[in-house]
């Protein structure tokens, strides 16, 4: 039996006096899916995520999340989520972790299990040691830590994370995917991500869904968006080193291929569609090129993400 989906829309439609934030949005999450939201500013990302936590309520549609209506079990499903919002808003006066102890209290965290819980966290944001100083001292980086580490507190089923690296270094970024992962993996959590992040999004979710003036108009995983919205096949290949300059002359004649020298010595080909590729080799054979290795570059959700809103860029 298959089970419920962990979230379920139908319709969605929430408007702000004249503007239509979100129209008719329909889509499911699954159970310990890593799920994201991509889309510019005022897509209608953030709310969304507010109408799945019950915090605004939808002008139309039905919305479900963990099997509870959002508006009228708001309470009980909160307990059973976790917000990470794009403004951390800490209380800078406190420290890091009277911060933790006050969000303990408000999810109804047993007092027993407070404090070991938040050493734990500290501990895996690196912030033992540093968690009797006051938050206004810290960094930024150090700020988004500890605001990464309170919605995990109650050891939620959903989560939710607003921009989760913005502000880390890389090391601590790596960190926060590795966390997000094995939160997905091993602990059977579901989460979803808003981020302007695509190549964080593509190592990340299971599936995205790419909105757009509060319109749905791309769902699916990564590869399957490359598939159906990726324009433009890139290929490596990689031929004797004294028929390079032959290869580039043989693959800029042919219609809508761009072809250039990669980095690493390579060409590389922009614009083959999949169904192309055997006369592309046929052409480089023809022309008796010896080629050693030819490597299809499925669009990277970038591209994918560039195609949906109609601009272009070369990458190669």
């Amino acid at each position: 039996m298959t089970p419920e989906p962990v979230i379920q829309t139908t319709g969605l439609v929430r408007h702000f006096g004249d503007l239509t934030a979100l129209n008719h949005l329909t889509f499911e999450v699954n159970h310990g899916e890593v799920f994201g939201f991509l889309g510019h500013n005022g897509a209608g990302k953030t709310t969304t995520i507010r109408i799945l936590n019950g915090v605004l309520a939808p002008s139309e549609g039905s919305v479900r999340v963990l099997g509870l209506d959002p508006i009228a079990d708001g309470p009980a499903l909160r307990l059973r989520t976790g917000v990470l919002t794009e403004n951390p808003s800490l209380d800078e006066r406190l420290t890091a972790r009277e911060n933790l102890e006050f969000y303990a209290e408000l999810n109804e965290i047993p007092r027993d299990k407070v404090q070991s819980r938040i050493d734990q966290l500290l501990a895996d944001f690196e912030l033992t040691g540093r968690d009797r100083e006051k938050v206004g001292g810290f960094s930024k980086g150090m700020k988004q830590r500890l605001a990464l580490a309170r919605p995990l507190l109650h050891n939620p089923e959903l989560i939710y994370l607003d921009e989760p690296t913005s502000g880390l270094d890389p090391v601590a970024a790596l960190h926060v995917r590795q966390l997000i992962t094995r939160l997905s993996i091993e602990e059977g959590r579901t989460i979803v991500i808003c981020t302007h992040n695509l190549v964080e999004a593509q190592r990340l979710c299971h599936r995205v869904a790419v909105l757009e003036q509060g319109e749905l108009i791309a769902l699916g995983t990564p590869a399957e968006l490359a598939r159906k919205f990726g324009h433009r096949q890139r290929l490596e290949i990689e031929v004797d080193a004294d028929q390079r300059d032959h290869t580039l002359a043989i693959l800029n004649k042919m219609k809508g291929i761009t072809a250039t020298l990669g980095e690493d010595q390579h060409v590389s080909v922009l614009g083959a569609a999949h169904d192309r590729i055997p006369d592309l080799v046929k052409s480089l054979t023809d022309g008796a090129v010896r080629i050693y290795c030819v490597t299809p570059a499925e669009p990277s959700l970038e591209e994918v993400y560039l195609a949906l809103h109609g601009e272009q860029e070369e990458i190669l």
